[in-house]
């Protein structure tokens, strides 16, 4: 290649190097990119979808802060630049205005909420009023007139808007810097001129768009190899993993019914959901119940091994039960085909936790089926599980009382195990009849609805240690779960006052899962592996799709361990080779062995780890629906969610049309005479280049 060759690639090289430079400058120059967004997202299930979602190259529309309901024609009808994306303040998220702009989707581009820094100061539930109401024991072969919340309304406050399908892109912003730049842009641009606004004028854009369509079906036969040429994963069943433990250690391998074992199952969920996917707080709903099993859990550590009760009490922290019971129901499913360490033979009786954190007047309602309790055998186990709890309620803080015995069971994970058979049980709550939690899954159920304060000018580690008021509530709580649980296991009587939960612990974990899960507690419980796991903020308990352990799942599974296995001293080796020693091949059979990163001694930055020992083990929470293949199962849930392009958004100005189409008139001009002029060029080369042109045949 001759030198002048290697002169113009040089140059070009540099064009495009400067080229590169220049459009990512005019880039910045023409967009503002959100730091914080958070979307809607499509789900699906056996009959229909629900959710939100943008078009394959994201949604446009004129910013337009709507101030009131009111205000809300200039969106509708009046506003003469739509499509509009409306911003608005969280008291105006509300299913009536949703409503509007959903029937006005032709005008409507989509819709970004602001989130505020502090809730609200009147109820929100974006949920149903009768929460799985399909999914439950109550049915029409089941005592008719109990189903679809015929008696009790579980939640009144429900709008539904979480169940609602909408055809435009809905945003969760942050109030902060990204929030104060776009109600600048819309009051510098946007606000009405003589009725009318000027341009250029302030836009956004959202991008949000969702690979799955119509039902649960539909996506999972496009996802199947044996349907399609090519096919694509558009979708993804809901689940995780059910975190289970037990006092005595169970053999995990040889499933199925165990000979001569008597179980006492205490459960608790692990899941909530919001509007919003990535923003679910669930402190009444979820957080307020495995607390208080996980408290109770380690106060009965040394009491069972002190003192044994007959039976075996086994932990259970079900995933997905937000939708339709996919942790409960997979667990039951399990036992009756002889999946699981125990079947449903071997279950005594149930004691589930449910919302517990808001007590009015000290009050702790037992609520039990009216329909199993009309068989004697079974009302007789239940009424010795309430006089258990009372029992376990003496010198405590906790007032256990009953609603009428014809009021059927809130919604709870006990009931998918009423499905399979009458077995005896109770649901605590902190509600006799409807909800107390007034933002039941909503990203308002969150710490400070919970009323978790601290002192001001606490460092993080001081709040981490600091007991709160509501700590010591449900430390009073967990201290009457764990008497009630030896009580009906077997336990004597006169262990009891032995028995109470510690209120330092709940209250570090009441932090962890309510502030921050990035806490020097949490860090010394868990494994190095595991670090990547936590957050400087508190986890989300969305279930999400099934991939991996989710936050929520993993840090309840290393917590169920510690507080209720023991330590070992064995090498770091074996430890994680699931033995004591070289020769051990039993053992992991019926523990599980995990080795924790510990605690960094004073002057220290090394980490002294040790092994632990523990009956805490994770078991699939994914619907039985799609190991059968039933997409349209009424027995099991069908929840998918979609897959997705990136979501993101962006704000810039927006010229005329009529400036649009002048730009585009003179740029097809300029395009034009340069084609002329080039040809013109070419084609009278010879005569314009020939001057300087030395003969092909000169001679020296």
């Amino acid at each position: 290649m001759d030198p002048l060759s290697n002169k113009w690639i040089i140059h070009l090289l540099v064009c495009c190097v400067f080229v590169g430079v220049g459009c990512n400058s005019v880039d910045k120059k023409i967009y503002v990119n959100l730091n914080y967004t958070v979307s809607c997202v499509r789900l699906l299930n056996a009959t229909h979808q629900i959710g939100c979602q943008s078009s394959l190259s994201g949604n446009v529309g004129v910013l337009h802060v709507l101030e009131s309901e009111e205000k809300l024609d200039w969106v509708l009808s009046s506003g003469p630049n739509p499509p509009y994306i409306v911003i608005l303040e969280s008291r105006l998220f509300t299913r009536s205005i949703m409503m509007k702009l959903k029937s006005a989707s032709r005008r409507v581009a989509g819709v970004a909420v602001v989130a505020p820094n502090t809730n609200l100061g009147e109820a929100f539930s974006p949920h149903t009023t009768c929460p799985n109401e399909n999914s439950g024991v109550y049915s029409e072969t089941y005592d008719p007139v109990l189903a679809n919340c015929n008696t009790t309304v579980w939640n009144p406050l429900g709008n539904g808007l979480s169940y609602e399908e909408f055809d435009f892109p809905i945003f969760s912003l942050k109030d902060d810097n990204d929030t104060q730049v776009i109600r600048q842009c819309y009051l510098d641009h946007n606000l009405p001129v003589n009725g009318t606004p000027q341009y250029p004028l302030c836009a956004m854009e959202l991008y949000s768009h969702m690979f799955a369509v119509t039902d649960t079906a539909t996506c999972m036969r496009r996802s199947d190899v044996n349907f399609s040429i090519n096919p694509e994963m558009v979708c993804d069943p809901l689940g995780d993993y059910n975190v289970w433990g037990s006092t005595r250690p169970v053999n995990n391998t040889a499933k199925g019914h165990k000979m001569w074992e008597s179980v006492v199952i205490a459960a608790a969920r692990l899941d909530s959901r919001s509007f919003f996917f990535d923003i679910a707080p669930g402190a009444e709903s979820g957080v307020s119940g495995f607390v208080t099993l996980l408290a109770a859990a380690h106060a009965l550590r040394d009491i069972t091994q002190e003192a044994p009760p007959n039976r075996t009490i086994l932990y259970t922290f079900f995933q997905g039960e937000t939708f339709d019971y996919i942790g409960s129901s997979r667990m039951v499913y399990e036992m009756e085909n002889s999946q699981f360490a125990v079947d449903l033979d071997n279950i005594h009786s149930v004691l589930e936790v449910g919302q517990v954190g808001l007590r009015k007047d000290s009050r702790l309602w037992l609520h039990t089926d009216p329909v199993s309790r009309k068989n004697s055998s079974v009302n007789k186990e239940v009424e010795e599980l309430i006089a258990n709890l009372h029992s376990a309620a003496t010198n405590l803080s906790v007032l256990p009382d009953e609603p009428i015995v014809s009021q059927p069971l809130p919604p709870s994970s006990f009931q998918r195990f009423l499905r399979a058979r009458s077995i005896p049980g109770v649901v605590l709550e902190d509600h006799k009849s409807e909800f107390t939690n007034m933002f039941y899954e909503s990203m308002y159920d969150n710490g400070e609805y919970m009323n978790l304060s601290y002192p001001p000018n606490l460092t993080p580690q001081e709040q981490l240690e600091h007991v709160t008021e509501r700590a010591k509530a449900l430390a009073e709580v967990a201290t009457l779960v764990a008497r009630a649980l030896y009580k009906q296991a077997g336990g004597s009587q006169t262990m009891l006052d032995k028995i109470k939960a510690d209120p330092q612990i709940v209250t570090q974990m009441l932090y962890g899962f309510l502030v921050r899960t990035n806490n020097s507690w949490f860090q010394q419980l868990i494994p190095s592996d595991f670090m990547s796991h936590l957050t400087n903020g508190p986890p989300n308990l969305y279930v999400g799709a099934i991939q991996q352990s989710s936050e929520p799942t993993v840090l309840v599974q290393f917590l169920l361990a510690n507080l209720t296995g023991s330590t070992i001293n064995i090498t770091r080796e074996n430890c994680q080779n699931q033995r004591e020693d070289e020769k051990d091949k039993e053992s992991k059979h019926i523990y599980s062995y995990w080795w924790i990163q510990g605690a960094a001694p004073p002057n220290s930055t090394q980490r002294e780890g040790y092994c632990v020992r523990s009956s805490a083990r994770l078991s699939k929470a994914v619907s039985p629906a799609f190991d059968l293949q039933q997409f349209t199962s009424k027995d099991y849930s069908t929840w998918t969610e979609s897959r997705w392009k990136p979501i993101k958004g962006r704000i810039f100005l927006v010229a005329s049309h009529e400036l649009e189409m002048l730009t585009l008139g003179v740029g097809v001009g300029i395009l034009v005479t340069s084609l002329l002029l080039t040809y013109f060029i070419s084609a009278k080369a010879d005569i314009l280049f020939s001057s300087g042109r030395e003969p092909a045949n000169a001679t020296y």
